[in-house]
C-alpha cells in the first residue's frame, strides 16, 4: 500500500505539474469579443446625382460585435446590424423620401446586416473584409477594405479598437432602381467604427 500510496503521489504531482505548464504555456492573444461603440461608428455613402454633384448621407445608432485575434487577424469576424430607418442627408424631405419604398423600404426592411465570412491581410494593419450584405431582403458578397488605426485604452479606460474601411456597392444589386440611370448605380461606402471590449 505505501508503495501504491508514493506512486499515486507521484503521479498526481506529475500531472498537476504538466498542468500547469500547459497553462502557462497557453496563448496569451486569445480572439476578444468587442461591441461596436454606436456614438462612434458611422457608414456614410456618397452616390452620383445625375453627374452634377456626389451626395451624401450617414447611418448611425449601428450595434454589432467584433471578435479580433490580434495575434492571427484572419481568424477575425464581424457581425454589424444598420437601422436604415434612422438614415439622415441633411434634407429633411430627401429622408423621408429614403425610407419610402422607392428606396430602403424601412417599414418591410428595417435594418441592413453585414456577416464577415474571411479576412484577408493585405499589410501589418490593413486587410479585406469578405462578407455577405443583406438590403432590402437580398444578400450579395461585399468586400471592405479595412484599416487598423488604433488599439488601446479609450477616455473610459476601456480597452478599444478602432477602424477605417471603404466598400462599393451596387444598388440595383438589392433591386433598388429608383432613377436609375440619372442617379447613380454605384455607391461608395465609408465607414468609421470603435468598439469596446464586451463586458462579460
Amino acid at each position: 500500500w505505501g508503495f501504491m500510496k508514493k506512486c499515486f503521489i507521484k503521479t498526481s504531482l506529475l500531472s498537476f505539474v504538466s498542468s500547469c505548464v500547459f497553462v502557462a504555456s497557453a496563448p496569451a492573444w486569445a480572439a476578444e469579443t468587442y461591441k461596436l461603440d454606436p456614438n462612434h461608428t458611422a457608414v456614410v455613402w456618397h452616390i452620383s446625382h445625375f453627374g452634377f454633384s456626389n451626395p451624401s448621407g450617414k447611418f448611425m445608432n449601428i450595434v454589432g460585435t467584433l471578435v479580433l485575434d490580434e495575434k492571427k487577424p484572419e481568424n477575425s469576424k464581424i457581425e454589424v446590424a444598420i437601422p436604415t430607418d434612422g438614415g439622415v442627408s441633411g434634407v429633411p424631405k430627401l429622408d423621408e423620401h429614403l425610407k419610402t419604398k422607392d428606396f430602403f423600404n424601412v417599414e418591410k426592411y428595417p435594418s441592413a446586416t453585414y456577416v464577415s465570412n474571411s479576412v484577408e491581410m493585405t499589410g501589418k494593419d490593413t486587410a479585406k473584409v469578405h462578407g455577405k450584405l443583406t438590403l432590402l431582403g437580398v444578400t450579395k458578397p461585399v468586400v471592405l477594405d479595412v484599416k487598423l488605426n488604433k488599439i488601446g485604452d479609450n477616455m473610459m479606460k476601456k480597452k478599444t479598437a478602432g477602424f477605417t474601411a471603404t466598400a462599393q456597392i451596387k444598388r440595383s444589386d438589392f433591386g433598388m432602381t429608383t432613377y436609375l440611370p440619372g442617379l447613380g448605380d454605384d455607391v461608395t461606402l465609408s465607414i468609421e467604427t470603435e468598439a469596446t471590449i464586451s463586458q462579460p
